[in-house]
């Protein structure tokens, strides 16, 4: 499943955990991306969205 947000184009992010050593590893900030059923221009169609964009209201669900 793509993890990009198909309103708002949200996608991972790299960073850092820094340990309380201060020993650092890589990571990766996902969006919570879910697949709902929404209108886009009438027409109904799944497609990828993140949480914030549903609470938000930027989509009609369908």
């Amino acid at each position: 499943m793509s993890k990009v947000c198909e309103i708002c184009g949200k996608a991972p992010v790299a960073g850092r955990n820094v340990s309380h050593s201060h020993r650092v590893t890589n990571r990766v900030f996902r969006p919570n991306v879910q697949k709902v059923t929404v209108k886009i221009d009438g027409k109904v169609k799944r497609a990828n969205v993140c949480t914030k964009c549903i609470k938000a209201g930027k989509i009609e669900r369908a």
